[in-house]
């Protein structure tokens, strides 16, 4: 994938970057795996916006991604390399052997016309997947389990990937793109390379519209509030905060722990900071 700019015809369009999709080799997705995608605009099954700035964007529809990869030694032909509105990574569609169709993220170096295969004792390739126990020292991983049998939780991102740092027991040490060194348990699932799409971080929006496109709405300063709106609000001229920094809640924003004890945290052996 390559990054193209535009000519400055409008002050949008002056440092305005998008994808060159030359990676792309089919436009239509797969009927069969599409299903209805609906909105929810950051609201809670209450109707309670839980994560504020959401809403608009453009409609689209929801590709079913294999993310457990549960075809178990049947091999797959790529078929397609397409786009996903719904995430950053590229996804292959996969024609498996038996006449079953399905979609799975894009590594790098997977091309048309490639054989991909899920197993215990299958070749060290992008795109096949396998136990942790079974992939050597210092490969590059995506689509990691945190459990068991749950499917592919962690590194669905384009261009990130996991390093097996070393085995130990029934434990395998990854170092996620995060930095954290975290334990997983050696029968997770993994799949092999890096996702693709690795110049996504380099494009540049240029102008307001796009972000809306993406469904993400503006986000106003604490400080242009009212002081009932904001405990930064208020004030003649530009005011200084006079507290440290507060969420429109009064929660302390910055240095503050807000993550809760998880069972999981056991895991980690190295934190991310």
């Amino acid at each position: 994938m390559g990054v193209k700019t535009y000519n400055p015809t409008s002050p949008g369009r002056r440092y305005m970057s998008g994808a060159t999709f030359e990676e792309l080799t089919k436009v239509a997705p797969e009927k069969s795996l599409l299903c209805t995608l609906k909105k929810k605009a950051g609201r809670s099954n209450r109707g309670v916006i839980t994560v504020r700035h959401r809403g608009g964007g453009a409609r689209r529809q929801l590709r079913v991604i294999d993310f457990k990869r549960d075809k178990l030694g049947v091999p797959g032909k790529v078929a397609s390399i397409e786009y996903d509105p719904n995430r950053s990574a590229r996804i292959a569609l996969i024609h498996y052997l038996d006449g079953e169709k399905r979609y799975i993220l894009s590594p790098v170096g997977l091309e048309l016309g490639d054989t991909i295969k899920a197993g215990n004792e299958v070749e060290i390739r992008p795109g096949n997947a396998l136990p942790l126990n079974f992939i050597p020292v210092g490969t590059l991983v995506h689509n990691v389990e945190l459990e068991p049998g749950k499917g592919g939780q962690l590194i669905h991102s384009a261009g990130t990937s996991a390093e097996i740092v070393s085995k130990e027991d029934k434990h395998v040490l990854l170092r996620l793109p995060s930095g954290e060194l975290r334990k997983f348990d050696n029968k997770c699932w993994a799949t092999i390379g890096q996702i693709g799409n690795i110049d996504h971080k380099d494009i540049k929006l240029g102008k307001a519209g796009r972000k809306r496109w993406l469904g993400l709405r503006p986000s106003v300063r604490g400080s242009a509030m009212t002081p009932r709106d904001h405990p930064h609000g208020g004030g003649e001229g530009r005011a200084p905060r006079g507290m440290p920094p507060k969420t429109p809640w009064g929660k302390p924003a910055l240095g503050h722990r807000t993550r809760g004890h998880k069972i999981s945290d056991k895991m980690i052996v190295r934190r991310r900071k």
